[in-house]
Order: C-alpha cells, then sequence, then structure tokens
C-alpha cells in the first residue's frame, strides 16, 4: 500500500511540474494545486499550516509549487491538520463548475466532532457566498476566543437552541428564529442544552 501511494505522489508530483495537465473530469493532476485548494477552502495560510502540521513554511511552499514531493509520512501529517484521508484527498474535485442542485453527500465537512459544518458548492472556488447547514452537539462552543473576521453573516434555527453573542450582547436562539450581524465584531456560539442544535447560516464574502 505504501508502495502503491508513493507511486502515486511520483507521478502526480512529476506529471504536474511538467506541465497543468487536467483529468477528462476537470480535475488537476497535480498533488501541488489539490493541496494549496485544500488550504484556501479552510482559510489557512502556508504559515499556519506549516505550524499545524509540525513542518516548515518553505516546505509546504515547494510541495505546492510542486517542486518537492513529499513522502507519505510527510502528507499524511498535512492531511490529518484538515482531517481527510489521503485517499479522500487523490478523490477531490476542483472544478470550477456551475453546479446548481447538490445532494447531501456533495456538501463539503468543514467542522469537526462537536460542531459540523456541511458547505454547500464547496467545490466551486469562485463562491462569492458561503452557506453552511451546521449542527452544535450539546456542550459545543466555538470557543473563549471570540470569532472575528470581515463580512456580514446570517442564520436561522432549525431544531435545538443555540446561544449567540455579539459583541456585547447576547442571546439564545431557538426554531424559528434568526440571526444577521456584522462578521468584524466578535462573536461566538454556544449549545447550552441537552439536544442538538440544527441550523443554516450564510456569509459573505467566504472565509471557507
Amino acid at each position: 500500500m505504501e508502495d502503491r501511494v508513493s507511486t502515486t505522489l511520483d507521478r502526480l508530483r512529476h506529471g504536474g511540474a511538467r506541465q497543468k495537465s487536467a483529468k477528462a473530469d476537470g480535475v488537476p493532476d497535480d498533488l501541488g494545486a489539490r493541496l494549496a485548494w485544500l488550504r484556501k477552502m479552510h482559510g489557512l495560510s502556508q504559515r499556519e499550516l506549516a505550524k499545524r502540521a509540525g513542518m516548515t513554511n518553505g516546505a509546504i511552499s515547494l510541495i505546492e509549487k510542486n517542486l518537492s514531493s513529499p513522502q507519505v509520512a510527510s502528507l499524511r501529517k498535512i492531511l490529518n491538520v484538515f482531517p481527510i484521508s489521503i485517499a479522500e484527498f487523490f478523490s477531490l474535485k476542483l472544478r470550477d463548475d456551475h453546479q446548481i442542485y447538490f445532494s447531501a453527500k456533495d456538501l463539503v465537512e468543514m467542522g469537526g466532532k462537536d460542531i459540523s459544518l456541511r458547505l454547500v458548492a464547496g467545490q466551486n472556488r469562485s463562491r462569492k457566498l458561503q452557506v453552511f447547514h451546521e449542527r452544535f452537539a450539546p456542550g459545543s462552543d466555538t470557543g473563549k476566543q471570540m470569532l472575528q473576521h470581515e463580512g456580514e453573516e446570517a442564520g436561522v434555527v432549525i431544531r435545538g437552541r443555540i446561544e449567540l453573542t455579539v459583541g456585547r450582547q447576547k442571546k439564545e436562539l431557538g426554531p424559528g428564529e434568526a440571526y444577521y450581524f456584522s462578521s468584524a465584531l466578535p462573536h461566538r456560539f454556544r449549545n447550552l442544552g441537552t439536544e442538538e442544535c440544527e441550523m443554516v447560516s450564510a456569509a459573505t464574502p467566504p472565509s471557507f
């Protein structure tokens, strides 16, 4: 298995170094392009990805430029940051197409164990809008360090309850209730209840 993965890495690295080739379905046959796309999808700089993976910024830069072919162990360290398996990484669809309808399995999971953030049209790199189907497990929290970034965001609670803090204001929202605020204001989401909270949210410009 390790040998097969190594061969695939080497093929993608050398194929990408010669030319920006693409498969019939529009997916770049290029390891560096795949990694750069995945990193930007998660809103990470090369420096931040390197820090989380325990590597140097230069190493990430060389891989994305197809000037260095990572060992299997190194690629696993990088992909564990997202997290995504090597198999999933090689099957990513990076097309900038104009898909209109999406099945549940088309949504890209950007969250973690306690907070699920399933992104609509995640494969579209030219998106101007970010739409999430969100699920907050009981007791989950976006963190004591408040979120803050450019843009605006809004959402509607489908079921359960969520506590939303925006600046100095705080309110618990239930089914059918909604929010809209400037993302430049410090904000935090917490599920203080005993049941899962489900929401649909939108933000612009995209931060994922």
